[in-house]
């Protein structure tokens, strides 16, 4: 792909199909409370479906697969601890224990006419809001707006302000707003967060926690950013995939003591999917284990909502080795292969990166080499029970 990336207008693409059929969701007590202090975001939660429009996303699928790096599935062990640089007592770029986990998005080579595509690109989508009630959209097209629009203005955010190393402490507008408070996108009239979008909208209408992995915060410790973009096609496709991924990484849950620590997004997600906690949140992640996080949760009784890495989900963690240049070129970034790369490809990074990101990428690699010699090659699987397989399944395609 060229280097230049210029994203073009969301497309409208109208079917000639019937309208979808959709049922309301009953908000909590908690959540209409919540619409009662703020009522503009009533108007957005899903009515019947009266209105067949489809939205295309290829543009935001083409991005996509240029800048997200694939980090591929945890191994849940800790990544090693870093070395400092020779002479001096500076560590640069990520040294997380969760820096192994969690797709990345490459920063620090987009340049200034990809950074003001993805401004034109979320006005594209705010737009297109103007032009199509959303709320009369079938289920999963709302959706699939709501999280890919979400995740474009956090994208575009994080863009505009690189370098930075931690998401959380970006401050916007004269207030100084946190990014995740920021109201930095508009909707039919309605200026809103990407907070806002989670738990005044999405989560409030939709019963379904597997919507929780859709959002990318732009940290590590949040869910991965997917290379493809959402649809009310692959909706169900891809948040399984997330949800697999999330539940069986370190930074989704790890047993310490007695008490089986959780991401913090579960807290978020507490009050719209978890009332009845710990029971609700162990029966989600029984849901998604893999044979030894189950045994973990089976063996816990205390559930406790601890585990978050703020560290910015990139490739050098918004810092440059002032020993190391920069590549002449965001071509060159090809020789890792940031789109259809495999496992079992051998990296070796090319002349003029960054020493940080030289040694995540072999770090990297020699996860994948143990995913190797581990017989699960294609670094992706999950190895899940049949019973596990056929609750999946069951899994309906409208995500309600």
């Amino acid at each position: 792909m060229k280097n230049k990336l210029i994203l073009s207008s969301a497309v409208i693409a109208l079917l000639s199909s019937g309208s979808a059929t959709a049922q309301n969701t009953p908000a909590t007590a908690a959540v209409a409370m919540s619409q009662q202090t703020e009522p503009q975001f009533a108007k957005f939660a899903p009515r019947e479906a009266t209105d067949s429009t489809r939205i295309d996303y290829a543009f935001w699928d083409e991005a996509l697969e240029y800048f997200v790096f694939r980090m591929g599935r945890s191994i849940r062990e800790g990544a090693p601890r870093v070395d400092a640089s020779t002479g001096t007592r500076m560590v640069y770029g990520h040294d997380s224990r969760y820096r192994l986990e969690g797709n990345r998005v490459i920063f620090s080579y987009l340049n200034d006419d990809i950074v003001s595509s993805l401004t034109a690109y979320r006005e594209d989508l705010e737009r297109t809001a103007e032009q199509v009630d959303i709320a009369a959209l079938s289920r999963n097209e709302q959706l699939a707006f709501w999280m890919n629009l979400h995740n474009v203005a956090v994208i575009e955010q994080i863009a505009i302000n690189y370098p930075l190393s931690q998401p959380s402490k970006l401050k916007l507008g004269t207030k100084g707003a946190p990014l995740d408070e920021a109201k930095i996108i508009t909707i039919d009239g309605v200026a809103m967060s990407p907070s806002d979008i989670r738990t005044k909208i999405v989560y409030p209408n939709w019963r379904d926690p597997r919507v929780m992995y859709g959002f990318f915060r732009g940290e590590i410790g949040g869910p991965s950013i997917q290379p493809d973009a959402f649809n009310s096609q692959n909706l169900s496709q891809l948040l399984n995939k997330s949800a697999l991924d999330f539940v069986n990484s370190l930074r989704g849950t790890e047993k310490r003591g007695k008490t089986l620590h959780v991401s913090k997004i579960y807290e978020e997600g507490r009050p719209f999917y978890f009332n009845t906690w710990p029971t609700s949140i162990q029966q989600h992640l029984r849901k998604y284990s893999t044979n030894d996080v189950r045994e973990l949760v089976d063996r816990t009784q205390t559930v406790s909502a601890t585990i978050y890495e703020p560290d910015l989900s990139d490739l050098a963690k918004g810092e440059v080795d002032p020993e190391y240049g920069h590549l002449e070129s965001t071509n060159d970034l090809s020789l890792y292969g940031t789109g259809a790369r495999t496992a079992h490809q051998a990296i070796t990074p090319p002349r003029g990166v960054p020493r940080a990101i030289g040694r995540l990428i072999k770090e990297q690699y020699e996860k994948f080499q143990k995913i190797n010699r581990r017989a699960d090659r294609s670094g992706e699987v999950f190895m899940l029970d049949e019973e596990q397989l056929e609750e999946l399944q069951k899994d309906s395609e409208i995500i309600e």
